[in-house]
């Protein structure tokens, strides 16, 4: 049985695929970086949904990206979850990069 990894790196010879999968980057990076915050915070789905008062479900949802339904959550709901991971929020709008590029979700990634 092949793992996660191994699928993905012999799906992304298909050029389709790979087209697909870096359009998705930005929203990936960003469900890793709630994610990496909760880890930094030492905290669980649990903990972090009862400090924003809501259920735990809740926060599985909002850090896989809301599961196929495709709903983005609100800034309101960003903030409580920054706050919950004693984190702030930043939002910013980076002229001249319509896309994202390899190289900047490798150094998103990575930072």
């Amino acid at each position: 049985m092949k793992t996660h990894n191994e699928m993905i790196n012999e799906w992304m010879q298909d050029p389709t695929f790979k087209k697909e999968y870096d359009a998705l980057a930005p929203e990936f990076i960003f469900f890793d970086e709630l994610i990496k915050a909760r880890h930094n915070a030492g905290l669980t789905q649990a903990e972090v949904a009862e400090r924003m008062g809501t259920k735990t479900p809740a926060i599985a949802r909002l850090e896989s990206g809301g599961g196929r339904k495709k709903h983005s959550p609100s800034i309101a709901t960003l903030l409580k979850y920054a706050k919950a991971v004693d984190c702030g929020l930043e939002i910013r709008l980076i002229p001249g990069r319509s896309g994202v590029t390899n190289e900047s979700i490798n150094e998103t990634r990575h930072s």
